[in-house]
């Protein structure tokens, strides 16, 4: 068996012998990838090097920096309004998962089921991604406005309800914002699910109407199962998108009323940038390499608990 075992060995070397990785194309295609390699390093791997590095420093970028090893963190950890930016951010991430992640699952399962112009509610369900976020946000601005004149009171006065002050009570605020970074982003999600739902075998489908089963039971044993794997990248993908949320708090209510929608990333901006030229720039990437590292553990270990289920 020994024998056996010493000649299989000396063939994977050799297989694995840099004369043979040439032969076999292993220099043109880094050569190729060369390009792709030094554009990725300077434009993303040095200046995360750099934060790591300013996350140890005290420095406005204006002045000379100087070193203050774990300064930074713990003047972080140690910001009474951190806590808050976490515990609005993880409001959001709820939020978020509980509206904005059955939403364009339903819409997908739904659209799957027209006979009819299906590419045309995929357009318009895709429109929404297609319009520049700024412009997007500034129109719901436009919706959220707090007088009787505004759309959305407007339409709530039509049954005797409202005015609603949307962006300007901590109450709904929240979930103002929630609803619509839900409409902003569910139309690239449901183009992954209808693509991911041109997958699933017509037989299984038609194996069910043989069986009668209902449009629900067809969903719940047929649809869920197979968009299986699918539906676990995008699960982890919405937290670690939630959790970078800055766009909407900023535009809409830049971390008002009384902090209610201070999130973790516009914190980060307000050490970087709430004086003009004496930025905390050393908390500001401190607090960015904490959240980098935080969202890197939960996904290895989501990861991790859900390979076995993913491969089921």
């Amino acid at each position: 068996m020994a024998t056996e075992t010493i000649p299989l060995l000396r063939k994977t070397a050799a297989v694995r012998s840099p004369v043979s990785w040439v032969r076999r194309g292993g220099l043109s295609t880094l050569v190729f990838l060369l390009p792709l390699l030094i554009v990725f390093g300077v434009f993303s791997w040095i200046p995360i090097g750099r934060a790591v590095v300013m996350s140890f420093q005290e420095t406005n970028l204006v002045t000379p920096a100087t070193f203050v090893g774990l300064q930074n963190f713990q003047d972080v950890l140690a910001d009474p309004l951190l806590w808050t930016a976490v515990k609005n951010t993880l409001y959001f991430a709820l939020l978020a998962l509980l509206f904005g992640y059955p939403v364009p699952l339903v819409a997908a399962v739904l659209m799957s089921e027209v006979r009819r112009f299906k590419g045309l509610y995929s357009a318009l369900a895709y429109l929404p991604v297609v319009i520049p976020p700024v412009v997007a946000v500034l129109l719901w601005k436009f919706f959220y406005d707090a007088s009787p004149n505004g759309v959305f009171n407007t339409i709530l006065g039509t049954v005797g309800l409202g005015p609603v002050s949307w962006l300007q009570d901590s109450g709904s605020a929240m979930p103002a914002l929630v609803l619509e970074a839900t409409w902003a982003a569910a139309g690239g999600t449901v183009i992954i699910y209808l693509a991911a739902l041109t997958g699933v075998s017509t037989d299984l489908y038609e194996a069910a109407e043989i069986d009668r089963a209902s449009i629900w039971r067809k969903i719940w044993h047929i649809t869920l199962p197979q968009l299986r794997g699918v539906l676990l990248i995008t699960f982890i993908l919405q937290i670690v998108g939630t959790s970078q949320v800055f766009l909407e708090p900023f535009l809409f209510t830049g971390g008002g009323p009384a902090n209610s929608t201070m999130t973790i990333l516009l914190l980060i901006y307000d050490y970087a940038f709430a004086n003009s030229l004496g930025g905390e720039y050393g908390a500001a990437t401190a607090l960015s390499i904490m959240l980098a590292v935080v969202l890197g553990i939960l996904s290895a270990v989501y990861f991790r608990l859900t390979r076995s289920w993913s491969r089921s």
